[in-house]
């Protein structure tokens, strides 16, 4: 249980998964489910050592069931010796009928609009962006009613841009427009909440100084 000064903190680490087979051929994955690449088990693996090295704590792991973050959250999970649970509202944005497609392909597609609203269904059949929002504000608020402590989130770049944008009351845009939060593979943003005041931190962003280690795998 984390406290400072007598306050309550939540410690939160917001990460990326490592390289899939679909970031490695350029392909739209949402909740499509391709496996890790062997670069990817690298960064997992390359992480896990830097935060053992680093003493890092965690009390506990929470990941998307989907193989590529599941993988990631597995290895990290085994190598610090910590909890993992699963919740299906950090799975990536779900993008209906793009899943899996190039982005040649994506261009040929007629479920990608010209005005992409918050409102619009991708991929015919997929979530809207507003409906990411939500689902990652939902996401937060069980992670909030967690205990004080430090928490690790494995997931995807989709939904962990919503998740910071709920937390820094930021609103969404048409096409794209607006900030962006930049999550490489494997790489991992910290935040601090302290709920005594209602006030957030952004400690760190898009951090992945471990990726010189992935060689050695």
């Amino acid at each position: 249980m984390s406290k400072a000064a007598g306050r309550s903190v939540h410690e939160i680490v917001f990460l990326r998964h490592a390289e899939s087979v679909g970031n490695a051929e350029g392909r739209f994955q949402g909740q499509s489910d391709p496996p890790l690449t062997e670069t990817g088990l690298a960064q997992a693996r390359a992480l896990a050592r830097r935060w053992q090295e680093e003493k890092a704590r965690f009390d506990c792991i929470i990941s998307s069931p989907l193989r590529r973050a599941r993988h990631t959250a597995e290895i990290i999970a085994e190598t610090l010796g910590v909890p993992l649970e699963f919740d299906p509202d950090w799975m990536e944005w779900h993008n209906g009928e793009l899943a899996g497609l190039t982005h040649e392909e994506v261009g040929e597609h007629d479920g990608w609009p010209d005005l992409l609203t918050p409102y619009v269904h991708i991929g015919e059949t997929g979530e809207s962006r507003w409906e990411l929002y939500l689902r990652a504000g939902r996401a937060i608020q069980r992670l909030l009613d967690r205990p004080p402590g430090r928490y690790l989130v494995v997931a995807h770049g989709g939904v962990l841009n919503m998740a910071l944008y709920g937390i820094l009351g930021l609103t969404l845009q048409v096409n794209f427009q607006g900030i962006s939060f930049r999550f490489r593979n494997t790489a991992f943003a910290t935040l601090r909440y302290e709920a005594d005041s209602h006030r957030w931190y952004v400690l760190g962003i898009n951090d992945h100084a471990h990726w010189h280690f992935s060689d050695e795998d």
